[in-house]
């Protein structure tokens, strides 16, 4: 029950940044990203906190956006903090989720991919999340669970 809870959420929340369609980047990103982001609606309770490990429908998801448009993964990392979003998502995860789910990416190329100043708080930010992620492809990484909550 919680799970369709939070899918509707989600789809609640993708309907909006639809509707949101202004002159900005930012906003333009988000639309584009909107359908894609679907797929990452399983990894909710993971990058939300809530479950130790992502489902195996997590990862497959993760993996059918990074084959569509890193960029996504990049926007929802990158809007984390945002109200408007209506989600509680601990960014460290998000930005980690690719190496846990064994499908690791240069997380740095977000930098470029939302035209962010390369000196940026932001840029900074992504930065910080690619070193992480470096440390954690030299750990043994939890494999992804069936149901993301063991």
């Amino acid at each position: 029950m919680e799970s369709k809870h939070v899918t509707m959420k989600l789809l609640s929340v993708l309907l909006l940044m639809l509707l949101d369609l202004a002159s900005s980047d930012v906003n333009q990103d988000r639309a584009e990203c909107a359908n894609q982001l679907v797929a990452l609606s399983p990894c909710l309770p993971y990058v939300g906190g809530q479950a130790k490990t992502p489902t195996m429908d997590c990862c497959s998801g993760l993996k059918q956006v990074l084959d569509k448009s890193m960029k996504c993964l990049c926007v929802l990392v990158k809007d984390k903090d945002d109200p408007s979003l209506g989600l509680k998502i601990n960014a460290t995860l998000a930005a980690t989720l690719p190496t846990t789910c064994h499908a690791p990416v240069n997380i740095t190329s977000c930098i470029s991919l939302l035209h962010l100043a390369p000196n940026s708080q932001d840029a900074k930010v992504f930065e910080g999340y690619q070193k992480l992620t470096e440390g954690l492809g030299n750990a043994t990484t939890p494999r992804p669970g069936t149901s993301g909550n063991e």
